[in-house]
């Protein structure tokens, strides 16, 4: 990704030089903030969801897109061997001035193996599209350990496109209507556009089945967030 976003505003505000938030720009809704002090979120900060999916973790660890560390610091408190990667050179360098084994790579060049592969605030999302999600699973299960899990959350963001009287358009001639692109600005710098993926649990089950997985719906919230557990 151009122009390191995240990694900018985390170690501005690592280094206490924190004034702004991050702006995101989206394909289905208005402009948005990213709040950073909430990137840095400690255990008792964290929403159910977040704190189900952190219990559930077991093993040899591997926290993708990790951003600041929040998640990797808790599971490492907790005794268990993680390691945190990110795209963000950034980020990257405030997860190592925190503690933590972090590494600048993206998650299709890992190699090594582990129990637990997690993916959290809508980690899912990297796979960008519905027709790459089956790419995306693929290669997770190609990082697991025997008896290997991964935990990831996403939302059905079907709600974004009802009527006053409760049915829901969607125009059938387009993509899935979980596909997103968004454009993040810190600052003066801004990204280029991305694509995102937002997908419901039914879905996501039906392409996790492809692959050989078993999806198990672990948790859900009042706002369609829900957390899965992709087990073989």
């Amino acid at each position: 990704m151009s122009n390191d976003v995240v990694g900018t505003a985390l170690l501005d505000f690592y280094n206490k030089n924190y004034t702004v938030d991050i702006i995101v720009k989206s394909s289905i809704s208005e402009d948005d903030i990213i709040s950073i002090p909430y990137l840095f979120r400690s255990l008792k900060e964290l929403p159910k969801l977040e704190k189900k999916a952190l219990s559930l973790c077991k093993g040899k660890v591997l926290d993708v897109g990790a951003g600041s560390g929040c998640h990797s610091i808790i599971l490492k408190e907790n005794g268990l061997a993680v390691t945190a990667i990110d795209v963000s050179k950034g980020a990257v360098e405030v997860m190592q001035k925190r503690g933590l084994k972090a590494e600048n790579i993206n998650f299709y060049d890992v190699t090594d193996k582990y129990d637990t592969l997690l993916f959290l605030m809508n980690g899912v999302g990297i796979a960008g599209t519905l027709d790459a999600l089956k790419t995306f699973l693929s290669k997770a299960k190609s990082l697991l350990n025997d008896g290997g899990r991964i935990l990831l959350d996403s939302s059905d963001i079907s709600y974004m496109f009802k009527e006053e009287d409760g049915s829901t358009w969607v125009d059938l001639n387009s993509s899935y209507y979980g596909e997103v692109t968004y454009q993040m600005q810190y600052k003066e710098m801004t990204t280029d556009k991305f694509d995102w993926l937002f997908v419901d649990f039914k879905t996501l089950s039906a392409k996790a089945k492809e692959v050989g997985f078993t999806a198990e719906l672990v948790f859900e919230d009042e706002n369609q967030q829900y957390l899965a557990q992709l087990s073989i």
